[in-house]
């Protein structure tokens, strides 16, 4: 099955380079039915032409986004050397509420660029 995403432009060429291969979403309705070997198609937010295919490989879910940075390998999720000692958990607050972490839990979801 083939899902959308939009992605900012960072995160966008993060995934596009091979240094970011785990995004983190909540689990609500529009995620709960990826499974692995879906695809997701992400749009660059800057520019809405450039598009990138990725497979699923692997699903992390978590009751929140403390339980998933403790969890996962933070330089697979968008961090850098230089910024993954200054991470935390709240920074997910600026794309989703405590309010509806608390009530559709996160997942990360690994992928791979298809070629």
């Amino acid at each position: 099955m083939l899902f959308k995403m939009n992605l900012d432009s960072e995160p966008f060429e993060m995934i596009k380079c091979g240094l970011k291969t785990i995004e983190l979403r909540l689990y609500d309705e529009r995620r709960k039915p990826i499974k692995v070997n879906d695809t997701i198609e992400f749009t660059n937010t800057s520019d809405n032409s450039e598009k990138l295919l990725c497979r699923v490989i692997n699903l992390y879910t978590f009751k929140n986004f403390e339980e998933l940075y403790r969890r996962l390998p933070l330089l697979k999720c968008g961090y850098t050397p230089s910024t993954v000692a200054d991470a935390k958990p709240s920074d997910m607050n600026k794309y989703y509420s405590d309010e509806q972490i608390l009530k559709f839990g996160v997942v990360g979801i690994e992928l791979e660029k298809c070629v």
